[in-house]
């Protein structure tokens, strides 16, 4: 019986006996950072070669991109069975098998605007991990403004010169492609002359240079483009079709650190810790925290279940992926400070956890949170209009 054919009880016994027989136990360990799963491309590392064979398997099996058709690299399973294959290995707490930008941003788009050669060029790489991707969108000049993109592609027949500089680009020293934001019109309303074009970071003319951060990390860069040449053909959809390519992908955006961080928020095994330590170092106002976390964590939960079925559709509600992103990132930040509190606790008791480093970096990183992607405040914003129907 293949996937493609098997009733929903029946796929489920699939699945699971096929998660426990290809899981590797390190695969289960809980995430802290998206920095847990490789992110493949050109120069892919893995941490161990557990987490390569958990990407090999899943890769091989087509369900990283499970509900993408064979031809893309998928499994070709329909939205009711990949939802199964995705409660089942939440169930046995399996890390992803691979984090990227292209499957979780551009493929809709991909799938959206793009024609059958991009497609066929770009999203089965993507499904097997060989390309890591990156986001041109915010520039010194453009950040909340984002229709004020300076950035110049000037069409020279069968390929544009593009010149300018983006930054806050997530990892862009480590990728391979960007997808961005450029003008190609100048004599036009600023939103009218934006069109989406894909970039090879390899070409002649991209550099990047990281942004250190008060983490001492460097996931940000600044990216500059002198006269790089890009093939014509990596224009997605039309010339000034930009701007509704962004707002299209904006959603997927904070779909994706929606259900990224709640990946994340989903991980209880703060209480251990909170039950070792002496009343002294504020035991029972820690596990109130705890508590209240939890609640909010079963809520956010339900959000991101209802927003995941609409996500796996290709199709979403820009405003209830705004409530997804302002629930989730809020919950990331109030996650991070109870651990990073509870780290604390620990050192004053005499102990020391063993992720202490890595939760204050986190803790730290977690401010952006409700920056990135859109801050906070607008997407409140855009719930009080759309969601609401208020008006100032």
């Amino acid at each position: 019986m293949s996937a493609s054919s098997a009733a929903p009880e029946a796929f489920r016994e699939e699945v699971r006996a096929w998660v426990a027989r290809n899981a590797p136990v390190w695969i289960k360990q809980p995430l802290l950072t998206m920095n847990d799963c490789p992110w493949g491309g050109r120069r892919a590392v893995f941490a161990n070669q557990d987490q390569r064979l958990w990407f090999e398997r899943m890769r091989d099996k087509g369900w990283i991109c499970p509900d993408w058709s064979e031809e893309y690299g998928g499994a070709g399973l329909d939205a009711e069975q990949a939802q199964i294959l995705a409660e089942e290995l939440a169930a046995a707490g399996c890390r992803p098998p691979l984090s990227s930008l292209g499957i979780k941003m551009l493929a809709p788009v991909l799938f959206k605007f793009g024609t059958a050669a991009q497609r066929a060029q770009f999203l089965p790489p993507m499904a097997k991990g060989e390309i890591r991707w990156c986001q041109g969108y915010s520039e010194p000049g453009a950040g909340s403004d984002l229709a004020s993109v300076q950035t110049r592609a000037v069409r020279e027949g069968d390929h544009y010169r593009v010149s300018g500089s983006k930054i806050w680009t997530s990892y862009a020293d480590q990728s391979d492609w960007i997808f961005c934001l450029v003008r190609t019109d100048t004599e036009v309303p600023k939103h009218q002359g934006i069109s989406f074009l894909l970039i090879d970071m390899a070409s002649a003319g991209v550099s990047t240079r990281p942004i250190r951060l008060l983490s001492g990390k460097s996931i940000f860069c600044e990216t500059f483009f002198d006269d790089v040449p890009v093939p014509a053909e990596h224009l997605i959809g039309e010339e000034g079709q930009g701007w509704a390519i962004a707002k299209y992908l904006l959603s997927f955006e904070r779909g994706m650190i929606a259900g990224a961080q709640q990946t994340r928020n989903q991980d209880t095994g703060f209480w251990q810790d909170i039950a070792k330590l002496p009343e002294a170092a504020g035991r029972a106002a820690l596990a109130l925290r705890a508590a209240e976390l939890e609640i909010n964590g079963l809520a956010t939960t339900a959000l991101v279940q209802q927003g995941g079925a609409q996500l796996a559709g290709g199709e979403v509600d820009g405003a209830y992926a705004s409530l997804l992103k302002l629930a989730v990132t809020e919950q990331n930040q109030r996650r991070l400070e109870l651990l990073n509190d509870i780290a604390f606790a620990q050192a004053g008791a005499g102990g020391r956890a063993a992720e202490e480093d890595v939760v204050y970096s986190e803790w730290l990183r977690s401010r952006a949170n409700t920056i990135e992607g859109g801050s906070s405040e607008i997407q409140l914003n855009i719930i009080a209009r759309r969601l609401l129907g208020l008006t100032a």
